[in-house]
């Protein structure tokens, strides 16, 4: 077998249990994260960093795995065994040979809205409607759940109001398991090993929560549409091939009561937040450059990967307990140029361009960074302040720009209006814009994210 050669940065899993380290060696058990920090002296030795503990030392690259990224791919389902709008007769013909505890779900014909839970036991399908009521579904008007995952979650485990336990998905043909894809790559979390605690905010998807994973603070993002949970395995593939500094951390993903989205908590919220409840007072330039210059490496990565973020604004920043800016919500990042839902799009923080001809790059990235910039500097206001969407929509197409922010650098504005260039092609890529911004610290050996 060939010496792997894996590069710093690399993340990889334990294969076992490696309890009783020698000197200089790490210790860990198997499925713990480890990140590689650096070649060793002896060959398949490395040097790595334990994700959970910090701890550091010499690991064998024969006992762990690296942890693979996710591809994207539409045949990748959360639900499998949800089979769509089929009749009775197709279930039952689906469902053979049959076996106790094969299961499937299909949209109920009859009643459009319900599904129907079928389920092969003792030599016959037994089809079990479930009611949609109240924003719940429920079979038997005592046990109700939020969505299908979490009502086959819980039959899995328990028999409830029906014949059996369900034991086999029927899958549909031409879908793989999401879970069993997470799994094997290494990015399915264990619920027992999470901490939920408070709500930390309510995004547009459903509830944040600070919680624990294995001693280290996490936020979570819960998602119990299956629809949305569905879309928002895409978001999840994207992240697992990102790892920045100044990008959010995915942890990995965990499947109960819908999709839990684990990653780095953040202890001092998002960017808007942090700048309007602080203000000129507490924070100086240097602090808001080292902020634009943190984006700004993010970004470079983002473009070195060929990936457009379309969403960058302050609000979907966040900053870390030692005040380090990171990019998250890559919800609408994407490799492709298309836009997929206008409706979605936040039109103050959106190039001319993509609003006008759903062109979305890296350049329409860069004209978003400019108004991140302006709001940055302008410790968090609204951009283009008491103006209406449909007048922002149209004075900036015809070519009117925002004023510089109080007391901003003349240079830091000179900045933000390259970015607002009307042709996409003038606007500097994010990696001229960080040696700009550079430039502009008083010690430019100290800029962040180099």
């Amino acid at each position: 077998m060939a010496t792997k050669c894996w590069a710093a940065g690399t993340q990889c899993i334990a294969k076992n249990d490696h309890t009783k380290p020698k000197a200089s060696e790490l210790a860990y058990r198997k499925g713990d994260i480890l990140t590689i920090v650096e070649i060793g002296m002896d060959k398949g030795v490395y040097k790595a960093t334990h994700n959970k503990t910090g701890e550091e030392g010499l690991i064998s690259a024969s006992n762990v795995r690296e942890r693979e990224a996710i591809r994207i791919d539409p045949s990748l389902s959360l639900m499998p065994w949800f089979h769509g709008k089929i009749s009775g007769p197709e279930a039952v013909n689906k469902l053979k040979p049959m076996e106790d505890g094969l299961f499937l779900v299909r949209e109920s014909i009859r009643h459009p809205g319900d599904y129907v839970l079928c389920v092969s036991f003792a030599h016959e399908v037994i089809h079990y409607r479930v009611i949609y009521r109240d924003n719940k579904l429920t079979i038997d008007n005592t046990q109700f759940f939020y969505n299908l995952i979490d009502m086959i979650e819980f039959y899995t485990k328990n028999k409830g109001a029906i014949a059996t336990t369900l034991q086999k998905p029927k899958q549909k043909e031409g879908t793989k398991s999401a879970e069993v894809e997470l799994s094997k790559a290494g990015w399915l979390l264990d619920i027992k090993k999470l901490t939920l605690g408070e709500s930390i905010g309510e995004g547009e998807f459903g509830e944040v929560y600070m919680g624990e994973y294995m001693g280290q603070k996490v936020a979570v993002k819960n998602i119990k549409c299956d629809v949305t949970a569905q879309a928002f395995l895409a978001e999840t593939a994207v992240m697992t091939k990102l790892q920045h500094r100044n990008l959010v951390q995915l942890l990995g993903v965990i499947l109960d009561n819908g999709l839990h989205i684990v990653t780095e908590f953040m202890a001092k919220g998002n960017l808007v937040n942090f700048l309007r409840t602080r203000g000129r007072s507490v924070i100086g330039k240097t602090q808001l450059l080292h902020f634009a210059l943190d984006v700004c490496a993010g970004m470079e990565y983002l473009e070195s990967k060929r990936l457009v973020h379309r969403d960058l604004a302050a609000r979907n920043v966040l900053v870390s307990v030692d005040s380090v800016a990171k990019v998250s919500d890559f919800g609408l990042a994407k490799r492709d140029s298309k836009a997929t839902d206008n409706a979605k799009l936040p039109i103050k923080w959106t190039a001319p361009e993509a609003l006008k001809k759903d062109k979305f790059s890296t350049r329409s990235d860069v004209w978003s960074y400019g108004v991140l910039l302006w709001e940055t500097f302008s410790y968090g206001r609204q951009p283009y302040p008491k103006m209406s969407l449909k007048e922002v929509k149209e004075t900036v197409e015809q070519g009117y720009r925002m004023e510089a922010p109080e007391d901003c650098p003349a240079s830091v504005y000179a900045i933000m209006r390259v970015c607002w260039e009307a042709d996409p092609g003038k606007r500097p890529s994010f990696r001229k814009l960080r040696d700009k911004l550079k430039r502009e610290l008083p010690d430019s050996n100290s800029a962040t994210g180099s």
